[in-house]
């Protein structure tokens, strides 16, 4: 039986700041976040918006009436919860009208907790073939106006169906995974931000790209040959980049230069947007969809979480995948969002709702956004 990636879908909040301007305000030279990070735009969210309305709003953008009568489970990758008990995914219940007699849960695992979803959704579209699972990814980077991290925030959520016979993305079922107790990145209960040690993240990202394409390549006698493309887990775009670039010299230079290129088509969107956490290998993969993808292509994607948890798999593009990924919506959404200046970003980034607060829906200009929040429960509605 195939299983795999029938339909995928994407939400940014619709207000960014330029990372030139940003560059500029904090007395940095523009090209060491331009070129030395590889950023150009950053996704601000609003108030109202926060892990739960970011996935309704991924997951509205595919769902059907016919899928949400098939979804069986729906799971949320998140490292941005909002509440220390109640999953992101019991939310998402009424906001998107979905029938009782789903199994639906919430993984925390750093960046890899949407692939932890998505490997759970293979497994159970395994054992219930005539069912679908709904598996989403939906986060907000944040670190802290003029920290040094503040330059790889971002916000988004990546909505996926898993199903059998998918349109879009077949997984072959061949993966090889790790788990390394890490402190390289961590959010204490307590914290609204991020701690990270930069520099050592990045090491034990290498290494652990690495160490899992050598045991991919034992495992399934597998050679670079066998892939067309590579994709990263990419909170920012030059960290892919650094995996990448461990390559360089070991593989013949055409096959190289070949990796590069669809490389540089997989990090389009996230150039624009930023860290989406959890959702970031797989905005670079609807990138590399919408941008350079054909059918019948060997995918290899990297995946990690910090902590750490890292996993290596592969997929096959699917042919007539690109008559299910609505392009021109996707490439909308991006083009039609207004600039913030970085004053009114960094007013809007202390914003902080209290119990008590009620939001005019007047202000909101995203479909599902938090309405209100009573007795200190987070209170959600859909925009009619």
């Amino acid at each position: 039986m195939d299983i795999g990636i029938d339909k995928i879908g994407v939400y940014v909040p619709k207000n960014y700041i330029d990372i030139v301007e940003l560059a500029k305000a904090r007395n940095v030279d523009p090209n060491k976040f331009t070129i030395g990070i590889g950023q150009d735009k950053q996704a601000v969210p609003q108030p109202y918006e926060d892990a739960v309305t970011m996935a309704a709003n991924s997951a509205d953008s595919i769902l059907t009436a016919e899928d949400k009568q098939a979804l069986g489970l729906l799971i949320v990758g998140t490292e941005s919860s909002i509440d220390e008990s109640k999953s992101s995914a019991a939310f998402l219940m009424d906001l998107l009208d979905l029938p009782e007699d789903i199994r639906s849960f919430e993984i925390k695992q750093a960046c890899y907790g949407a692939t932890a979803g998505l490997q759970t959704a293979v497994d159970f579209v395994s054992q219930n073939p005539d069912k679908k699972a709904l598996v989403i990814a939906s986060d907000i980077a944040r670190y802290g106006i003029k920290t040094p991290g503040e330059v790889t925030q971002g916000a988004g959520s990546v909505a996926m169906i898993v199903s059998q016979n998918p349109r879009v993305l077949k997984l072959t079922r061949k993966s090889v995974y790790m788990t390394r107790n890490v402190g390289d990145f961590w959010r204490p209960t307590f914290s609204k931000t991020a701690f990270a040690r930069g520099k050592f993240s990045n090491e034990v990202y290498v290494d652990f790209f690495n160490t899992l394409w050598k045991k991919y390549q034992e495992k399934y006698s597998a050679t670079i040959d066998d892939f067309s493309t590579l994709l990263f887990h990419i909170p920012y775009t030059k960290m892919g980049t650094k995996a990448l670039r461990t390559l360089e010299g070991k593989i013949p230079d055409t096959k190289y230069a070949e990796l590069t290129e669809h490389y540089q088509a997989s990090i389009k969107f996230s150039r624009e947007v930023g860290n989406l956490y959890t959702g970031s290998l797989y905005l670079g993969l609807l990138s590399y969809l919408t941008n350079a993808a054909q059918s019948n292509e060997e995918l290899l994607l990297f995946s990690y979480g910090s902590g750490a948890v890292g996993e290596l798999y592969s997929g096959e593009i699917q042919a007539g995948f690109d008559t299910i990924i609505d392009q021109n919506s996707i490439l909308k959404m991006l083009d039609n969002r207004q600039k913030m200046s970085i004053a009114d970003y960094e007013k809007m980034y202390q914003i902080e709702y209290q119990n008590g607060t009620i939001v005019d829906p007047q202000a909101v200009n995203s479909k599902f956004y938090l309405s209100e929040i009573k007795e200190n429960e987070r209170l959600y509605k859909k925009l009619k």
